[in-house]
């Protein structure tokens, strides 16, 4: 029991407990709980914080199970205090006795609880038994992310449990709310008074500052004070000024009870121009999703964590704001955020289903987290829902974009929390459809360069219509803020590193969900032999470097758009680590760094250089354009001096950018080398003063004077024919007599093939590809979406010499990318020339695949782009009609 001169004693119950499991759920009727003789001798120890599904034999395992333990409590421990029995988190119903005395049931599980025991309890050994029930039917409770189709369910004591020895009268809460208009905050006391009159009680509440008392007023036993400040600290990620909160409770001149926390006087609002403002000043967000879940032990950290090393750790990668998603964010970890100045985007888990015991379950959660934490001054913005999971997005509902029963409620909760908090924003739904919100915020995943420009475009539209994302015009706002609330892009782990830290195959790699087979890691290595990967790549972990090179791509584009456009307020990406089978993470599940993490959080900093041309594939001779832009998101002005070349080509530009500003730069043009075989080059852009800006982005150079294939009579019909033959092709419009023929449908060409012939088989006018009895296609998203982001193309063919620096394809292919693959190559017939799979190697399909027909050969080219137009989509044309002609 602690003892240092406070009025409050606490002993913590950590450590050893009696452990076992209920799956006839016998012990509730058999007395268990009365009489835990009956059981304990068969139990098992255990260490509490303990989730059961941490052992292998009980991660599938939900119903009932019992935990048990004994403490002693010295003679006189309760002489003028009372007792209560704390639990900072249980999942989910919790029933506990204390001496065989059932003191209280608790539902949720996330966060804390407590009851009374001061009766129950005695001088000697005392005993506390605890049954635990997770339901196997989650849907209509908040449980976020656990479970189907996500990650490995939580059950069980997962947080500390205490034991809390108080005065008789105590303070129970003190609410600070501040306010910088007049710089004071107000202080709503929650004081029991015990045994005593509460008029005989006074509360002393002192504001402290680095030893110093910045503010001090009183109180009777119930009401609230407000705190004076004479220029005070604000909190902000810039300068966590944090204020030592005391209540001093006297009865007379004895001081009878000392209460103490934390807060900071800090202020999160929207200006009603679309723009966030953080005490007074713009802010853009800068944000990260974090789960919170962690290899071995799930939603508790392993021994050894520190929440400050993670906290430390997302600002290092240039975050100033991180999202608790799918769960609340445990006190420790909001602790080290309020020290370290990083703001949080907390949320309550979410339920499958829309009930009104859903609906209940769900506020009830969000209103205790608002309670819990509202002296934290990191949690700046309270979600309600995620993507509609709990009020809509079951299939089985009708959603909530058309559903005026369910957006009346959202709007009734989304009231409740701004009356319980007036100090902070909330997101109503996040992503989805809108119903009262102060952010109007979208979930867009970005797969580039594959659908880059269709993603951009998309980006502008939203900008420009942001009223679509609201379920009803009648609260559409066109000035709320605008935030890209969750973006991201796949990335292979190190699957050796995995099994090195489990000392096995993860637990989860076999696990009986999800269902897709892009997310089951278990065949991953079966996968790259079957799929011709490991020829290409030689191993994993070289085709693991390759994709983190891809989604290094990816994200800096991504982040790169946002950032130059001033209407956009923020950014969350999806997410800080890999959980489980969802690759997305910028740190692995290990929580260690991909090969791309620290190259990004360049473009993730406050001060950032971002470097656009407007294309990256480009004739030789000819020129390409090139814009940067200068974003300062600090409060005071930047200046710059770059230096950028090309090639032989080289230059300067000077930027200059206001406080929270983005100064854009005039366009530069970029003269491109006239090359005789086509060649990556890079444009460098550098801090002229040798700092820490600098980017490059890749452009192709394809030679305007290309070797053509003068003997093969091709046959070609409309654009291609004109286009094939300006550039010296022998096109002729009849099949008979042709070396090679290109078409949109193969089975119009499948005879000539049969006989002998060589064909192509291209995309149609829209892109797409048709099938036939030669080619089966799957086909692919044509603008964004969370499929595409764990694509993957690659080449491994002398036909792409040249044209892709490496296996894995780039920016090379800007705009031509496919809308559609060849369905399951076969590996026995078919040359892959270039290929494409998804997540843990799955659906693999191809992009150029060439195969056997008859007596002839039949190549399915999905690429998209013109000849003539595309430099690199011209060469790989060309080079085709060679190959097929036999002319290589």
């Amino acid at each position: 029991m602690r003892e240092d001169g406070d009025p409050r004693r606490s002993r913590s119950l950590d450590g050893e407990w009696l452990f076992d499991v209920d799956p006839d759920a016998v012990g509730m009727s058999a007395g268990w709980g009365t009489e835990p003789a009956i059981w304990v001798t068969e139990a098992n120890p255990v260490d509490v914080p303990h989730v059961w599904q941490e052992t292998d034999d009980l991660r599938g395992y939900a119903g009932t199970a019992w935990y048990h333990r004994s403490f002693d409590l010295e003679e006189g421990a309760l002489d003028s205090r009372r007792a209560f029995l704390e639990f900072g988190a249980v999942d989910y119903w919790a029933t506990v006795w204390v001496d065989g005395e059932r003191v209280g049931d608790h539902r949720g599980g996330y966060l804390p609880f407590e009851f009374e025991v001061t009766e129950v309890l005695g001088a000697g050994e005392n005993t506390v038994t605890v049954a635990v029930h997770d339901p196997e039917d989650l849907r209509e409770i908040p449980h976020g992310n656990q479970g189907e189709p996500w990650y490995t369910r939580v059950s069980g004591i997962w947080q500390s449990v205490s034991l809390s020895l108080r005065p008789e009268s105590h303070v129970v809460d003190a609410r600070v709310t501040p306010d910088l208009e007049s710089d004071t905050a107000t202080v709503s006391l929650d004081i029991d008074p015990g045994g005593r009159d509460g008029e005989d009680l006074r509360a002393i509440v002192r504001a402290t500052r680095g030893g110093s008392v910045a503010a001090l007023a009183s109180a009777g036993a119930e009401g609230s004070v407000t705190l004076e400040f004479d220029d005070p600290d604000y909190w902000s990620p810039d300068a966590p000024a944090l204020y030592d909160l005391e209540v001093t409770l006297r009865a007379g001149r004895a001081v009878v009870d000392r209460y103490a926390d934390t807060f900071g006087m800090r202020a999160l609002e929207r200006d009603g121009a679309g723009v966030l403002l953080l005490n007074g000043e713009p802010i853009r967000l800068r944000g990260v999703v974090d789960r919170g879940y962690y290899p071995e032990t799930l939603y508790r950290p392993p021994a050894g964590w520190s929440a400050e090393r993670e906290v430390e750790r997302i600002r290092d990668l240039g975050f100033n704001l991180v999202r608790t998603q799918g769960k609340p964010g445990r006190p420790d970890f909001l602790e080290a955020a309020d020290r370290q100045g990083l703001l949080v985007w907390a949320e309550p888990a979410g339920p499958t289903r829309y009930t009104d015991r859903s609906r209940e379950a769900t506020e009830e959660e969000l209103f205790g987290l608002i309670g819990r934490d509202y002296n934290r001054p990191s949690v700046v913005l309270w979600g309600v829902y995620d993507e509609e999971r709990g009020i809509g997005h079951d299939p089985a509902e009708e959603p909530l974009w058309t559903d005026e029963a369910k957006q009346a409620a959202l709007a009734s909760t989304v009231e409740a929390v701004r009356e319980r908090d007036p100090t902070r924003l909330v997101c109503d739904n996040s992503g989805w459809a809108h119903v009262d919100t102060d952010l109007n915020d979208y979930h867009r995943y970005v797969a580039s360069p594959d659908r880059a420009t269709e993603w951009s475009g998309a980006l502008e539209h939203l900008l420009h219509h942001r009223g679509d994302n609201y379920a009803t015009r009648r609260w559409a706002e066109p000035d709320a803020p605008v935030v890209i609330s969750e973006f991201g892009c796949w990335a292979l782990p190190d699957v050796e590193a995995l099994a090195e830290h489990y000392g096995r195959e993860p637990p989860w790699f076999a696990g009986e969900f999800p269902a897709e087979a892009r997310k089951r890691p278990s065949d991953v290595e079966a996968c790259f032999e079957r799929t011709g990967l490991e020829s290409v790549f030689g191993s994993l972990d070289a085709l693991r470097k390759a994709w983190e090179r891809r989604a290094l791509d990816s994200l800096s584009h991504a982040i790169g758009e946002f950032r130059q456009r001033e209407d956009v307020s923020g950014y969350v990406l999806t997410q800080l680590t890999d959980v489980e089978w969802e690759a997305n993470g910028l740190l692995d599940y290990r929580r260690e760094p991909k090969g791309f993490t620290d190259r990004l959080a360049a473009i993730n900093r406050e001060v950032a250089l971002v470097a656009t041309v407007d294309s990256h594939v480009a004739w030789g001779g000819r020129s390409r354009r090139l814009e940067l832009a200068l974003v300062n998101d600090t409060d005071s002005e930047v200046a710059r001096e770059f230096e950028w070349r090309f090639g032989e080509a080289e230059g300067t530009c000077r930027l200059t950018a206001p406080a929270h500003s983005v100064a854009e730069s005039d366009p530069i043009a970029l003269p491109v080398p006239a090359l005789e075989e086509p060649r990556t080059e890079p444009v460098v852009v550098e801090d002229g003063a040798g700092g820490d800006l600098a980017c490059e982005e890749p452009i192709t150079v394809v030679p305007s004077s290309l070797p053509v294939p003068r003997e093969p009579v091709v046959y070609a019909e409309g654009g291609l024919a004109a286009a094939l033959s300006r550039a010296g092709v022998s096109v002729t419009h009849r099949l008979e007599g042709a070396d090679v023929a290109f078409t949109s449908d193969a089975g119009e060409v499948r005879e000539f093939v049969e006989r002998g012939g060589a064909a192509i088989q291209i995309p149609q006018d829209d892109g797409g590809m048709a099938d036939s009895d030669c080619f089966e296609f799957r086909e692919l998203a044509r603008t964004d979406g969370r499929a595409s982001t764990a694509s993957f193309f690659y080449q491994d063919s002398p036909l792409l010499d040249g044209l892709s620096p490496e296996a894995r394809l780039g920016w090379e292919f800007e705009d031509a990318y496919p809308y559609a693959v060849v369905s399951e190559p076969d590996p026995d017939e078919d040359v892959v020339h270039a290929g494409h799979v998804r997540g843990w190697l799955a659906d693999w399909g191809g992009s150029l695949v060439e195969r056997p027909v008859g007596d002839g050969r039949l190549i399915a080219c999905t690429f998209r782009g013109e000849v003539g137009t595309h430099p690199v989509v011209t060469a790989l044309t060309l080079g085709l009609i060679s190959h097929l002609a036999g002319a290589d």
